[in-house]
């Protein structure tokens, strides 16, 4: 007998505030036992001791998985002086240890903030081996759990600012805006290691992904009774935001009738078949960049780019 119940009709971009003690993939199992649906993924790993802001996209919004990876993000990092360890964190085996009034006699206001200077711009940093980057196929943390440490190539990263927000040696909260694959947790010992006392991270909270931020996030338990008290999906439905928000700085065309199953199959849409926002016709002088794509009765459909040689839009994405 067929199952009658149905997936309810999610679509769209959910931020979760993830608690302490779950990997991101956790997080996407339970909220696929939550709201029984199956095509949910995450927008990047945030480390299982770490809190904050996880985007999670949900039926055809996981085609923007890897576009959400690539925002900036904020994070508000509580690093710990005099200490480092194998994960470089504190969750790991304490390899180095200084006593506390040895950093405060050692490090001043001003050297944290110099230091952590050092590290803003465009700089290399070597990915730390308890972390999911793959080479050659395998896991990094795999190989550190084997205790294995294999050389690792380092990654051109942007961190774009540091600010020290509080001092209270041997304990330094900063805030941290960088681009993907930054490791906050090498941050802190690259930081420590510059004071030559050494650092490890204490705490992370992830404030901002893009434009998702933590006080628009819910946690799974609020998930939950938001699901459970009604079951339509009404209620979470407000807080799920749609595909095309994530382009909504990009312009919007509409097709005509005329090219109607041209864009439902995906094909390149020749200028005199679509119209701007503002009931006008495009041309062959439209810009390069990406197009929010509207079928005839207005709803969002796919994402064009305008390919100059061309003289058409050509499609990037289809979120049908």
């Amino acid at each position: 007998m067929k199952n009658s119940r149905q997936d309810p009709p999610f679509a769209g971009m959910l931020v979760i505030n993830k608690e302490a003690g779950f990997t991101s993939q956790d997080v996407v199992a339970k909220l696929r036992g939550i709201l029984h649906m199956k095509k949910i993924g995450h927008t990047g790993t945030l480390d299982p001791d770490a809190v904050g802001v996880l985007p999670v996209c949900l039926g055809n919004a996981t085609k923007l998985v890897e576009l959400i990876a690539d925002r900036d993000k904020e994070y508000e990092a509580l690093m710990r002086l005099g200490v480092t360890t194998d994960t470089q964190d504190m969750s790991g085996k304490i390899l180095t240890r200084l006593d506390d009034n040895e950093v405060r006699g050692k490090v001043l206001p001003e050297d944290i903030r110099r230091a952590a200077s050092k590290f803003t711009g465009e700089i290399w940093q070597t990915p730390p081996m308890y972390s999911a980057v793959r080479v050659n196929g395998q896991r990094l943390y795999e190989l550190a759990r084997q205790g294995k440490t294999i050389e690792r190539q380092k990654r051109r990263i942007t961190v774009y600012t540091i600010d020290i927000t509080e001092i209270d040696l041997p304990l330094v909260t900063m805030r941290v805006r960088c681009s993907k694959g930054t490791y906050i947790r090498t941050l802190c010992e690259d930081i420590g290691n510059e004071l030559n006392v050494g650092g490890a991270m204490e705490h992370l909270t992830r404030t901002r992904v893009g434009d998702f931020k933590l006080g628009d996030a819910l946690t799974l338990d609020e998930v939950k009774a938001l699901t459970d008290a009604d079951p339509s999906g009404k209620s979470l439905q407000k807080h799920i935001i749609p595909v095309e928000h994530f382009f909504s700085s990009d312009p919007a065309i509409q097709v005509l009738p005329v090219a109607q199953n041209k864009l439902r199959n995906g094909n390149a849409l020749y200028p005199d078949e679509v119209l701007k926002a503002d009931g006008s016709g495009a041309g062959n002088e439209e810009s390069p960049g990406v197009y929010r794509v509207y079928d005839e009765q207005g709803v969002f459909t796919a994402v064009y780019c305008f390919d100059d040689e061309s003289g058409m839009f050509v499609p990037r994405r289809m979120f049908l």
